[in-house]
């Protein structure tokens, strides 16, 4: 039985409009752009080491180190509904948990419609992989926002832990709104892509993660997720950042004592 505001009752303009992240923040742009130069200074202050994953020029990874031999590594993962920004817009990401004692990665990737849905989650499999075998890291904690905690979520069994900011679990809805006109999602990409199908026993802990504030259909989705995950009997920590929105809630990733690089830092000395 469906519930009021199912989003199986919406055509498809009023179900992208539920999707529609920077619209529904009004300064969303200009919390984008402080990232970037947020990025860019910590880029210009602190040398990184760009790992390399595949031929295609998305294809790299940025490590940051925190100075501590075999310290655990938080690999981020940028959104952008998987067709927009690039990693090198969220390098201010690394500041929290560099403070806390991780190394931090940042991965990048090929964005639709060049690659495939199912494309991406291949690279992003690759990179972690790649990751895993040159940084060798006493543990490996996979992370990512929007559609990077989509991608997080997929590819958990490539790490130790995950921890899903915001992300998309279940790629039905986004095959029905303006957003597949890059995607072009098939059905099988639907079912083999979508975390919230994919509950096997015995995989690594999953936090998700949520702003207060961001539409229903978001907060919906990391719910629904974490709920689908309890059932199962998987572990894992639903957790919600109050007075937060879609953007805002990256600030508890970036400061050391925000909800989100704190819950990294657990996850990382589990």
């Amino acid at each position: 039985m469906r519930e009021e505001g199912d989003w199986r009752d919406l055509d498809r303009a009023a179900l992208s409009r539920a999707y529609d992240n920077s619209g529904a923040v009004a300064d969303s742009a200009a919390i984008v752009a402080d990232w970037r130069r947020r990025s860019d200074g910590l880029r210009a202050a602190m040398a990184g080491v760009e790992l390399s994953y595949g031929p295609r020029p998305r294809q790299r990874i940025d490590l940051y180190r925190c100075g501590t031999p075999g310290a655990p590594c938080l690999a981020f993962i940028h959104g952008g509904y998987w067709q927009r920004n690039a990693k090198e817009g969220f390098t201010c990401m690394a500041e929290g948990p560099l403070a806390l004692g991780l190394d931090v990665a940042l991965v990048g990737y090929t964005l639709a419609p060049e690659a495939s849905l199912t494309e991406i989650a291949a690279e992003i499999c690759m990179g972690l992989r790649r990751l895993r075998a040159e940084a060798a890291p006493s543990r490996l904690v996979v992370s990512g926002w929007s559609a990077g905690g989509h991608l997080a979520a997929l590819t958990a069994d490539e790490a130790d832990a995950a921890l899903a900011i915001s992300g998309i679990f279940d790629l039905a809805p986004i095959a029905r709104t303006s957003l597949d006109d890059a995607l072009r999602l098939t059905d099988e990409e639907v079912a083999a892509l979508s975390p919230i199908r994919h509950l096997a026993r015995g995989g690594p802990p999953v936090s998700v993660i949520f702003g207060a504030d961001e539409l229903p259909e978001l907060r919906r989705h990391s719910t629904d997720y974490h709920a689908a995950r309890i059932a199962e009997g998987l572990d894992g920590r639903l957790l919600t950042v109050p007075g937060t929105n879609h953007f805002t809630v990256l600030d508890a990733l970036i400061r050391p004592d925000g909800i989100i690089a704190r819950e990294a830092a657990r996850l990382a000395s589990l």
